[in-house]
C-alpha cells in the first residue's frame, strides 16, 4: 500500500528511532524502514520530513532522511525487473519538490540534497527533466545570497555528475549545456568577484570590526562565487572537446583565463592582512587562491594550444616565475599557493603540444595537415616560451630552487629529530603535488632535463661553492650546511645527466667519504643525503669504487638515525638489483648485512619501514649465492615476521616474495624452512581466509616455487591440491600460475600423485576447457602433454600380472593413447620420440630397447581384451597405423597386429556395449524442443559424433595394408605367408577379400 501525507509523522518517528541508542528502537524501526523503502510514496515522506519548516532544529533527523532518500534514488529510480520501483507521478513530484527548495539553512543537509539532484539528473537528464537548467537559471533571477548560493550548489553537483558520463550521446548534451549556459555563469562570476573585492576592500579599511562581526551575506557570496569557479571549470573543460585532438580554438579559455590571474592577482594581498582579523575570509582567500590556479592548470592540460596564446601562457607563465623567485614575504608560508605555481610551470615545460614537431606536409595549394598546423602553434609557442624563458633566468630558477625550496626548514629538522621515521618516508614517497619541497625537485627535474647543457656547469658549480663554503670538519647546523644538503640533493636528482660534468670516483673519494668519516650527530643531514646520492649515482659507480661503496652503505645502515638506515636501505636495494652488482665484492658483507636489516626491523615502528627494510631482504636473497649459511637466521627472521603481521596484508605480501625467494635460493635444500614456509603457504591459498584476496596471488607464486625445488613430494604438499580446484572453481585469474603447479605436482609426485589426484586434474581441465580463451587453452596443453608422457610410463611399467585395478588402469591408458595416434598420428609420434619421454621411462626405471610406438604395440595387443568395444575398434585403428611406420621391426609384429584388427572387426557386431545399441540419439531420449539438454544427452551427442565410430576398421587396415607392403616388399610378402592359414583366411574374410 502506498504511502501518503498521512504517514509523515510515522515516518518521522521510524528515522527518529533508527537512531536510538536503545536497540530495543533501533531495531524495529530499521526493519520497518527497510520494508518500506519499495513502497510507494516513501521517498515523498522522506522529503516532506526533509523540507518540514518545523523539523528545521531537528537536524539529525533530516539528515537521516537524504540518506535513505539517497539510497531509494540508487535502488529503486531505474525501473527494475524485481520491483515496481518510484513511479512516475512520484518522480515528477520529486523533482519538482526539490527544486523549489532552496532554502537549506544546513550545510550538511544543502550538500545531500545537490547530490541527490545530480544522481537524479544523470538517469533523467534531457529525456525526463529537460528544463532542470531553465527552472535553476529562473530561480537565481530572484534568489537571495543564500538561496543562490545553494542554488549553485545544485548546479555544481549535477554539471560534476553529468561530466563524466561517457557515451557520445551525452558528452553532445553536456556540450549543449555548456554553450547555452558559459556565458550566464561568467557574467555571474565576473558580477560576485567584483562585489568580493569591493567587500575586501571596505574590510581592510574598517578596524573596528571583530571576528564575530564578519559580515555573514560576504562570506556567503564568497562560497557562492567559489562554486561559480568550479561550475566555470567544469564547462569549460568538459563541455569542449581538447583543441590538443580537434586544433580548434577554446574562446572561453582566452577569454577566461586572464581574468581569472587578475582575480588571484587582486586576491592574494589579502591573505597577510586579512589572517589575524579576519580568520574566515583568509582561509576564503586560501582557498580561492589555490582554487583558481588549479582551474588554470586544468585548463592548460585540457586546451594546451588555446591556452598558449601569447597573451595568456606569457602572462601566467611570468607571473608564476615570479612568483617562485621572487615571491612577497607572505606568501613563502603559502605553500599550496606555490606549489601550484610550480605544477603550471613544470606542465608547459613538459607540455608535448609544445615540443617542436618534426612532422607536417602540405596536402595542397589550399590546406595543410594537421600536423602542419601543430607544427605552427608549437613554434608559436617555442617562441613565447623562449621569450619569457632566457638563459638567464632559467638559471636563476635553478638556483633559486636549490638555494631556496630545497634546503630543510626548522620545522622540518624539528620533525626529523621527532620522527626519524616518519620524516624519511614524507621525504620518499610522499606525492609531488602535496608538499613543497617534493614539488620543487620535481620542477628541478624537468628544468635540467630540458636544460641540461646550460644547467650541467651550473649544479657541479653550486655543488662545488656550497662544499667549500661548508667544509667536512663543519658539525654545526648553519646555512651553509644546509646549503650544502640541498646541492648534494641537486645532485643526486640529474645523476645521468651531471655525470658528463662531474666524476663520481673522485667526488666520493674526497669529500663524500670524509663527510661519512665525520660521526657528529649534526651530520646526519649531510650523511642521508650521501646515502641518497650513493643510491641514485649506482649505474656511474665503477668497479673500482663499488667496494668502498658498499662498504659505506653497510657503516650507514648500522648508524644510529633511523632516517638515514632507512636511506641506505633504499639505495643498498637499488645497488643489489643492479646489473653490474658485483657478488664478490659484496660477499664478505653479507654477515654484517642480514644483521643489521634484522636489528633495524626490530627498532622500527612503521609499517612502511617494515616493508622496506623486507624488500631488501628479498633482494638479498634473490640475488646473492651465499643463502644456505644464514637459512637458520632467516627462518628465524621470516617466523617472526609472520607472526607480527596479522592484518598487515601488504606486509604478508612482501614476507611471500621474499620466502618465494628464499625457497628458489635453497634449491633441493628447500625443506629445511618447511616448518615456517608450509603453514603459511596453507594460509595464503585457502580462499576462505580473510586476507585470500590480497594475499593468493603471491601465495600460489610461492606455492610453484615450493613444488619446483622440491626434493621429494611431502604429505602436506599432497594434501594442498585439493585447494587448486577450489581455486579454480571460482575464476580463472591466477590460470598460467595453477597449469604451471599442475606439472609441478605430476612431475614430482607421479603414480602417487595420479592415483590420489586424478579426479582433481581432471575437473580442473574440465572446468578450461570450453570456458577459456585460445590463450588460456595453450597455457593447459603442456599439462595434458605431460599427463599422455605418464600415460606411457604407466602403460610400459609392469606389475600388473596378479592385479586386476592396476590391469584396467593401463588397458584404458593404452586407449587413450592409442586414440591420440589415430586423431593425430604425428603429436603421438613426435612425443614418443621426446627425449623428456625416455627421461621419464629411465626414472621410472622402465628398460626400452626398441622404438617406444613398438613397445606400445605390445601393450594393445595384450590389453585389447580388458576394454570397451569402442576402445577395441579404436587399439584396432592404432595398430593398423603402426603398419604404416618406416621400421623393420614393424613386419615382426605383422601376424599379432593383424590377428587383433581380425578380431575386433570380426567381433564387433556381438560385443557392442549396453550404452552403444541403446539406439539414435534423436530417439526418445532426445530433449524437446525449448529445453536445455541434459549432461548425460551432450555426453551421448560427443560420443556419437566421435571420428572412431565414423571411421571403417576394414578400410583402415586393408589400405594401411598397402601401404606397409610397398614400404617393405619381398619382405612383407615373406613375413605375410608365415601366417597360419586360419588366420589369414580370419583376415580376408573380415577385410572381404576374395
Amino acid at each position: 500500500m502506498a504511502l501518503s501525507a498521512s504517514d509523515v509523522a510515522a515516518m518521522y518517528s521510524l528515522l527518529s528511532n533508527s537512531m536510538s541508542a536503545d536497540h530495543r528502537l533501533r531495531g524495529p524501526a530499521e526493519d520497518a524502514l527497510a520494508q518500506s523503502e519499495s513502497r510507494p510514496g516513501f521517498c515523498s515522506c522522506l522529503l516532506e520530513v526533509i523540507t518540514a519548516k518545523d523539523l528545521a532544529s531537528q537536524t539529525d533527523v533530516r539528515m537521516m532522511a537524504t540518506v535513505y532518500f539517497k539510497n531509494s534514488v540508487n535502488r529503486y529510480w531505474r525501473h527494475r525487473r524485481d520491483s515496481s520501483g518510484i513511479s512516475n507521478e512520484e518522480k515528477m513530484h520529486l523533482r519538482q519538490k526539490l527544486l523549489m527548495y532552496s532554502r537549506e539553512e544546513n550545510d550538511q543537509i544543502a550538500l545531500m540534497l545537490a547530490v541527490l539532484i545530480s544522481k537524479i539528473a544523470r538517469i533523467d537528464y534531457p529525456k525526463e527533466w529537460p528544463d532542470i537548467f531553465l527552472v535553476l537559471s529562473q530561480q537565481l533571477q530572484s534568489a537571495n545570497v543564500l538561496a543562490s548560493h545553494r542554488i549553485f550548489l545544485i548546479l555544481f553537483r549535477t554539471l560534476k555528475e553529468l561530466s563524466t558520463k561517457r557515451l557520445t550521446s551525452d558528452q553532445r548534451n553536456f556540450a549543449e549545456i555548456s554553450s547555452h549556459f558559459f556565458d550566464y555563469s561568467w557574467r555571474l562570476w565576473q558580477s560576485d568577484v567584483q562585489t568580493i573585492l569591493h567587500g575586501f576592500s571596505s574590510l581592510s579599511r574598517s578596524c573596528n570590526l571583530n571576528a564575530e562581526d564578519q559580515p555573514h551575506e560576504l562570506y556567503l557570496t564568497c562560497e557562492r562565487w567559489l562554486l561559480c569557479s568550479k561550475i566555470v571549470r567544469q564547462l569549460i573543460i568538459s563541455g569542449f572537446q581538447s583543441d590538443s585532438k580537434c586544433f580548434q580554438e577554446v574562446r572561453p579559455v582566452k577569454e577566461v583565463s586572464p581574468v581569472l590571474l587578475s582575480a588571484i592577482q587582486s586576491l592574494l594581498p589579502y591573505y597577510s592582512s586579512f589572517q589575524k582579523q579576519y580568520p574566515k575570509f583568509w582561509d576564503f582567500v586560501k582557498r580561492a587562491c589555490t582554487k583558481l590556479m588549479k582551474i588554470l592548470v586544468a585548463f592548460q592540460g585540457r586546451h594546451p594550444y588555446s591556452f598558449g596564446d601569447k597573451f595568456v601562457l606569457s602572462s601566467v607563465l611570468d607571473f608564476c616565475l615570479n612568483r617562485i623567485t621572487d615571491p612577497e614575504p607572505y606568501l613563502l608560508s603559502f605553500e599550496q599557493f606555490l606549489i601550484q605555481c610550480m605544477v603550471m610551470i613544470k606542465n608547459i615545460l613538459e607540455c608535448k603540444e609544445y615540443k617542436p614537431s618534426l612532422t607536417g606536409r602540405v596536402m595542397d595549394e589550399n590546406g595543410v595537415t594537421l600536423e602542419l598546423m601543430k607544427k605552427n602553434i608549437s613554434s608559436a609557442v617555442g617562441g613565447v616560451l623562449t621569450s619569457l624563458l632566457p638563459t638567464e633566468r632559467i638559471v636563476h630558477l635553478c638556483n633559486v630552487l636549490i638555494s631556496r625550496y630545497f634546503v630543510l626548514t626548522a620545522s622540518d629538522l624539528e620533525e626529523w629529530y621527532r620522527n626519524p621515521e616518519s620524516f624519511h618516508h614524507e621525504q620518499d614517497m610522499v606525492q609531488w603535488t602535496e608538499k613543497l619541497r617534493p614539488c620543487a625537485e620535481a620542477l628541478y627535474i624537468v628544468l635540467f632535463e630540458t636544460n641540461s647543457q646550460l644547467l650541467g656547469p651550473v649544479v657541479v658549480s653550486l655543488l662545488q661553492e656550497s662544499m667549500n663554503n661548508c667544509p667536512t670538519p663543519v658539525t654545526e647546523i648553519t646555512p651553509a650546511l644546509l646549503l650544502k644538503d640541498a646541492a648534494y640533493g641537486a645532485t643526486a636528482y640529474v645523476y645521468y645527466e651531471l655525470s658528463n660534468y662531474l666524476s663520481f670516483k673522485d667526488w666520493f673519494n674526497g669529500a663524500l667519504s670524509l663527510e661519512l668519516s665525520n660521526e657528529h650527530p649534526n651530520l646526519r643531514i649531510i650523511h642521508r643525503k650521501v646515502a641518497v646520492i650513493l643510491g641514485q649515482w649506482v649505474s656511474e659507480i665503477k668497479d673500482d669504487t663499488k667496494r668502498p661503496v658498499y662498504c659505506a652503505l653497510i657503516r650507514l645502515l648500522q648508524g644510529k638515525d633511523l632516517s638515514v638506515r632507512l636511506a641506505a636501505c633504499r639505495s643498498l636495494c637499488l645497488h643489489i638489483e643492479d646489473a653490474n652488482f658485483s657478488e664478490r665484492e659484496f660477499v664478505d658483507l653479507l654477515p654484517i648485512c642480514w644483521d643489521s636489516c634484522f636489528k633495524l626491523f626490530e627498532e622500527v615502528q612503521e609499517f612502511d619501514s617494515k616493508v622496506q627494510i623486507l624488500n631488501l631482504i628479498s633482494i638479498l636473497i634473490g640475488h646473492v649465492s651465499e643463502v644456505i649459511p644464514f637459512a637458520n637466521k632467516l627462518v628465524q627472521f621470516f617466523q617472526k615476521v609472520w607472526e607480527e603481521s596479522s592484518g598487515e596484508s601488504l606486509l604478508q605480501i612482501q614476507l611471500l616474495v621474499a620466502l618465494r625467494n628464499f625457497v628458489v635460493a635453497l634449491g633441493y635444500q628447500s625443506p629445511i624452512c618447511y616448518n615456517i614456509l608450509l603453514p603459511i603457504l596453507e594460509n595464503g591459498i585457502d580462499i576462505n581466509s580473510p586476507d585470500e584476496l590480497n594475499l593468493l596471488e603471491d601465495s600460489m607464486l610461492l606455492w610453484e616455487a615450493t613444488l619446483s625445488h622440491a626434493p621429494s613430494m611431502v604429505p602436506q604438499l599432497l594434501q594442498y591440491f585439493s585447494r587448486l580446484v577450489e581455486i579454480m572453481e571460482r575464476n580463472f585469474d591466477h590460470l598460467q600460475v595453477a597449469v604451471n603447479i599442475i606439472e609441478d605436482y605430476i612431475i614430482l609426485g607421479g603414480n602417487n600423485f595420479l592415483s590420489m589426484h586424478a579426479t582433481n586434474i581432471a575437473k580442473i581441465l574440465d572446468l578450461v576447457i570450453g570456458n577459456v580463451n585460445d590463450k588460456g587453452i595453450l597455457s593447459v596443453l603442456p599439462v595434458v602433454d605431460i599427463l599422455i608422457q605418464k600415460l606411457i610410463v604407466i602403460c610400459l611399467s609392469g606389475g600388473d600380472d596378479h592385479d586386476p585395478s592396476k590391469t584396467s588402469v593401463k588397458a584404458s591408458s593404452a586407449a587413450i593413447l592409442a586414440r591420440l595416434l589415430v586423431m593425430n598420428t604425428n603429436s603421438l609420434a613426435q612425443l614418443a620420440s621426446d627425449p623428456s619421454t625416455s627421461q621419464l621411462l629411465q626414472t621410472a626405471s622402465i628398460p626400452v630397447q626398441e622404438n617406444i610406438l613398438l613397445c606400445l604395440v605390445d601393450i594393445w595387443v595384450d590389453k585389447v581384451d580388458n576394454v570397451s568395444s569402442i576402445q577395441k575398434k579404436t587399439i584396432g585403428l592404432a595398430l593398423s597405423i603402426i603398419l604404416t611406420l618406416r621400421l623393420p621391426q614393424v613386419l615382426d609384429k605383422l601376424d599379432q597386429i593383424l590377428s587383433v584388427c581380425t578380431s575386433v572387426i570380426l567381433g564387433r557386431n556381438d560385443d557392442l556395449t549396453e550404452e552403444e545399441s541403446s539406439g539414435d540419439i534423436s530417439s526418445s531420449t532426445s530433449p524437446d524442443e525449448g529445453t536445455i539438454p541434459s549432461k548425460e544427452f551432450r555426453k551421448r551427442q560427443i560420443k556419437f559424433s566421435d571420428r572412431i565410430n565414423q571411421l571403417s576398421l576394414e578400410d583402415c587396415v586393408r589400405e594401411n595394408l598397402q601401404t606397409c607392403a610397398a614400404i617393405h616388399g619381398e619382405s612383407f610378402n615373406a613375413a605375410m605367408s608365415s601366417m597360419h592359414p586360419s588366420a589369414f583366411a580370419q583376415l580376408k574374410q573380415a577385410l572381404k577379400m576374395t
